[in-house]
This record gives structure tokens, C-alpha cells and sequence, in this order.
């Protein structure tokens, strides 16, 4: 596997708040990692480190061997990392198709995801594509995310807390779409408080607590070791 994202000894505070304390961590082309743990230990901020939106005041953020610390968010995005944040922030008052074409026009990066693939992808969008993106579901909202950063043909797929506040037939569904972008060879880095939901897309994982890595290996390491993850994860 050929290395694509590293992040070196990441430091990143909210101003006077320190969040992250040293985090590493490395991802492979076509793989999926995780980060888990609980609420408030960093996850959405090694996201946020990464695509420049609160840059790390110390340490190195590395896309395909370059360093990138700091990069503006719009640049990350057109080298090819797409963010599907916590909050979804889509144009409530746009269509869903509306959503999309507009990513797509914006994103300038080719590749073969087009508003049809990801049609294909999400049959629902296909059914809601005249209706305002503000009135959708929850679980609606986040396939429209998820598939709103798709049409911008990312090499690496951030995924925040995908499953957060959905039904659990939702959740369900979206694991297997989340499962066939995995299949078909997009790289993905999930954060994830849902241990299930991360365990069956994981290669490999890693576990913060308050701000720093305390565990990174085979995910299949914490799904057979109950104790270990009981003890990572508890609070």
C-alpha cells in the first residue's frame, strides 16, 4: 500500500484550549482507518487538523509525501480529501440535485463520480432530487453529504461521525454503502463513536484519549479482544 496521509506529532487548541497533544497517525492508499473514542477526546478536531480549518500549532500534516500544514480548506479539498463534517451543512434551500451541482461544478477535479454515480450509489437521492435539502431526514441529509463530497472525486474520504443521530435501520443502510465505497477502492478515514459501525469497515484503528493516541493496530485487534477495547474505550 502506498502511503498517502501522514500526520506527524499534531498539536491543535481551540485558542487557549489545548485538544490535541502529539497525535500520529499514518494511511495507507485503500485502506480504512478508524478513530475512535469517546466524545470531546479529538476526533473531530484531527479532522478539522487536517483539512486546515483549525491548523495544528505544532507538528506536520503530510498528503502524498508534502507537507501541507496549514493549507486552506478549499485547497485540501482540490488536492484530492473530501470532509463529510458532523453538522452536514448542506444548502437547506437548494435542491438535492441543486446540492450536487453545485459541488460538482466547484470541485474541478475529473473522475468517475458524477451526480448519476452517486445516484446510483443513493437510489433515495434519485427519488428526493427536486426536494429542498432542508426538509429531508436525518439519515437523508447525511447520504446528500456523503454524496455532495463524493462528486468532487476524492482521493481520501473524512468521514465525522457518520452514524450519529440516526435511526438504527439508517445507520444500517449507510454501513453498506460506506462498505461498497470501500470496496470499489476510495480510501476513507472514519471517526466514529459507534463501535460496531467502525469495526465492520476498519483495517486499522486508532483510539484517543483526551488528546493523544493510546492505542493503534489491527482493528481486528479490538474486535477479538474485549477486554482491550473495554479498556480503551471506557470511560
Amino acid at each position: 500500500m502506498t502511503g498517502l496521509l501522514e500526520l506527524d506529532d499534531i498539536h491543535t487548541a481551540y485558542g487557549t484550549s489545548l485538544v490535541l497533544f502529539g497525535v500520529s497517525l499514518e494511511i495507507c492508499r485503500g485502506e480504512c482507518v478508524c478513530l475512535l473514542g469517546r466524545n470531546g477526546v479529538g476526533k473531530t478536531t484531527t479532522m478539522r487538523s487536517i483539512m486546515g480549518l483549525t491548523p495544528p500549532y505544532k507538528g506536520r500534516v503530510r498528503w502524498k509525501g508534502e507537507d501541507v500544514t496549514g493549507s486552506h480548506p478549499h485547497r485540501m479539498a482540490r488536492r484530492g480529501i473530501g470532509f463529510v463534517p458532523e453538522d452536514r451543512r448542506i444548502f437547506s434551500e437548494l435542491s438535492v440535485w441543486e446540492n450536487l451541482d453545485v459541488a460538482q461544478r466547484s470541485a474541478k477535479r475529473p473522475g468517475p463520480w458524477t451526480i448519476e454515480a452517486v445516484y446510483a450509489l443513493f437510489p433515495k437521492l434519485r427519488e428526493l432530487s427536486k426536494r429542498p435539502g432542508g426538509v429531508l431526514s436525518g439519515g437523508e441529509q447525511q447520504m446528500l453529504t456523503i454524496a455532495r463530497t463524493l462528486v468532487g472525486n476524492p482521493e481520501l474520504l473524512l468521514l465525522d461521525e457518520p452514524s450519529e443521530g440516526l435511526a438504527p435501520v439508517v445507520v444500517e443502510s449507510l454501513l453498506a454503502q460506506v462498505k461498497r465505497l470501500k470496496a470499489e477502492g476510495l480510501t476513507i478515514l472514519l471517526a466514529e463513536q459507534g463501535l460496531d459501525f467502525s469495526l465492520a469497515l476498519a483495517d486499522r484503528a486508532y483510539v484517543l484519549q483526551k488528546g493523544s493516541v493510546r492505542f493503534s493496530g489491527p482493528a481486528g485487534e479490538l474486535r477479538e479482544n474485549v477486554e482491550l477495547r473495554d479498556n480503551l474505550l471506557a470511560l
